[in-house]
């Protein structure tokens, strides 16, 4: 596997996403948002896939696609069981042929119980979820070769799919693998994957909390180079990306907290939010949010993803302006 062109480009310096949090409103401001971050130099547009709190990601990602024409589109990430991988080929090829190759694929195994159950999806087990990943990331690449493909898994069969027309990217769209799991996930992304998705939160009984902070980061890192030894895959071949559960940036620590409980006093339509106690979040004045990505950033990280809520305009300007050219 080779290096793709987007994870080539962490050469050049430090990247930033952004993954709005759309709420209920949101849908009527979303290709505004998609403008402003198109014209703030913001690298990826990212829409979550949790269909039944908000609104279908694909769908979002084809209007944002024309409205822009820089920005990376795509979801952190995928709920694979969601949908068939043979479908979510067919989505993600045309996505990236509507905004002239700009799609990241990202692919999780997903974890929120009562969505499955709202959509009448079997939630299998931890492992069982992993095997179901695993058979998408053959099925997927293989369903945008040339000839067609056939796949008889445990979860997933097919029988001669080639999807046409194929996605632009050459070799394909880079996928991303999100979670933090150190033995399965990260073994995966050395395997199958041009980017991981980690964090430092953890899931404890007050639910997820920021404990280790950035020697969590530099275990899991050093957890993913192990892999990629194994598999004997280049290291930097693996773009290092790192996602902040909710970022909120004002002109001060104090600002930044008053608005983080304006926001927190309306129902949120991200589960991981609803799931996580403040320590969770990245809040602050840009000197505060400034040294926090900094000292994630020299552990080896290359590219930042923060989930924002669509109604901050505010922490979207802040990020441009005086965030993302301090860091790194």
């Amino acid at each position: 596997m080779a290096r793709h062109p987007w994870v080539a480009a962490a050469d050049d310096g430090i990247r930033w996403g952004v993954q709005l949090v759309l709420g209920e409103e949101g849908l009527a401001t979303l290709r505004e948002r998609g403008r402003l971050i198109e014209s703030l130099g913001i690298d990826g547009a990212f829409i979550f896939d949790h269909p039944s709190m908000q609104a279908d990601p694909w769908m979002c990602l084809a209007a944002l696609s024309s409205v822009t024409e820089r920005v990376r589109l795509g979801s952190i990430v995928n709920c694979v069981p969601y949908r068939h991988p043979a479908y979510l080929a067919r989505l993600a090829a045309d996505l990236d042929n509507l905004s002239d190759g700009r799609l990241l694929l990202g692919l999780g195994i997903g974890w929120l119980a009562p969505e499955f159950a709202a959509l009448g999806v079997r939630y299998e087990d931890l492992s069982a979820r992993y095997e179901a990943l695993e058979e998408a990331l053959e099925i997927i690449p293989g369903a945008w070769s040339e000839e067609p493909f056939s796949f008889a898994g445990r979860h997933y069969q097919l029988d001669a799919l080639r999807i046409a027309p194929p996605p632009m990217q050459r070799p394909r769209p880079p996928l991303l693998i999100g979670g933090s799991g150190e033995r399965r996930t990260l073994a995966l992304v050395a395997r199958y994957a041009d980017a991981c998705n980690i964090n430092e939160v953890s899931n404890t009984p007050e639910g997820m909390r920021n404990i280790e902070g950035v020697a969590g980061v530099r275990r899991k890192l050093a957890a993913l180079r192990r892999h990629c030894d194994t598999v004997e895959r280049p290291y930097d071949e693996v773009l290092r990306s790192h996602f902040t559960l909710k970022l909120v940036i004002a002109e001060t620590d104090a600002a930044a907290r008053e608005k983080l409980a304006q926001l927190l006093a309306a129902p949120s339509t991200s589960p991981g939010t609803r799931r996580s106690h403040p320590s969770a979040f990245v809040v602050g004045s840009p000197d505060t949010v400034v040294a926090h990505y900094n000292a994630i950033a020299a552990e080896g990280i290359q590219y930042f993803i923060a989930q924002v809520d669509s109604v901050d305009t505010e922490t979207l300007e802040l990020l441009s302006r005086e965030v993302m050219p301090r860091v790194g």
